[in-house]
């Protein structure tokens, strides 16, 4: 799908690397767990097929685990208002739109394909910011449906989540395994479990590394692309501002239920006092992503 979004050849570079080391070591790692214990075929073949269903499904999912339903102009035209600008601005086709019942202000873009897509927002944000705040967020997040981002990301991740299971199933087969290994093949047995303990939790970790610094760059992108498209960076400035300050208002608990959402969200569902290194968060800092909007703004000649 061609838009008049900008490419950006370093998002799709680094996307494309991603994709090719997770390639690399997921191969590595299937061919390893092969070799080690032939029944983790049957858990890697189920992992596969929940793959399957998590890329196709993936829209539905996303909007299940929000409550989030679709909405029709008639319901919110303003929303709809905004997105209909938004996408005739950037000559693309226009996605889905949801709601989310939710006080967390937020807003998300999810679906397998461009024809797919869902853009959704909370009831939250839409109470908190102003319409040229809310325009900057959903071209924030239209600009990731356009750079096709969002389904490396769904497909990056699930990836992940499977080296998690089987390092998960080989853990708990240490421990409640324990019973009896006196013997030779009790011992071999159990140094195997080790060994494949070992190696999903290695394939874990790179994954995690690897996803967080595209999810962190491809942030970046979507604030510079969505800035670009609006001619209102300040907006957006605004926008993750409040977004942010009101987010780390909200007590810890009730932010619980987001968080497996947090690479997907606008902005991170921290609370405060929460400290992540550079390594592990999602998203870079705020510091970070004002810094870039003000050297657009300047960029741009907005006036204040």
């Amino acid at each position: 799908m061609r838009s008049r979004f900008r490419p950006d050849r370093q998002l799709t570079t680094r996307m494309l690397i991603t994709t090719f080391l997770l390639g690399l070591v997921y191969v590595a790692f299937i061919a390893a767990l092969i070799a080690l214990i032939k029944s983790v075929v049957v858990v890697v073949l189920i992992a596969g097929g929940l793959l399957l269903a998590q890329f196709w499904f993936s829209d539905r999912i996303a909007l299940y685990a929000m409550q989030a339903r679709i909405v029709t102009a008639e319901q919110e035209p303003r929303l709809h208002g905004i997105v209909d600008r938004l996408c005739a601005t950037a000559d693309m086709p226009k996605p889905r739109v949801a709601v989310a019942d939710t006080g967390l202000p937020n807003a998300f873009a999810t679906g397998r394909s461009t024809d797919r897509a869902v853009l959704c927002v909370t009831t939250g944000l839409m109470r908190r910011l102003d319409t040229e705040e809310l325009e900057g967020v959903l071209a924030h997040e239209l600009s990731h449906v356009a750079h096709r981002d969002v389904v490396v990301m769904t497909v990056a991740s699930f990836l992940g989540v499977i080296a998690g299971l089987i390092a998960r199933f080989a853990f708990y087969s240490t421990v409640f395994g324990s019973g009896d290994r006196r013997g030779r093949d009790g011992q071999e047995a159990f140094l195997l479990i080790l060994l494949v303990l070992a190696v999903s939790a290695a394939v874990y970790a790179i994954s995690f590394l690897l996803i967080r610094a595209l999810s962190r760059y491809r942030e970046l992108a979507a604030d510079r692309a969505g800035a670009i498209l609006t001619g209102h960076p300040s907006a957006l400035a605004s926008a993750l501002t409040k977004v942010s300050g009101d987010i780390a208002a909200i007590p810890t608990r009730d932010l619980r239920t987001a968080e497996a959402f947090n690479a997907f969200f606008f902005a991170p569902a921290l609370g405060r006092g929460v400290s992540l290194s550079s390594l592990m968060s999602t998203h870079p800092t705020l510091q970070q992503r004002l810094d870039q909007l003000a050297r657009l703004s300047t960029e741009l000649g907005e006036v204040s």
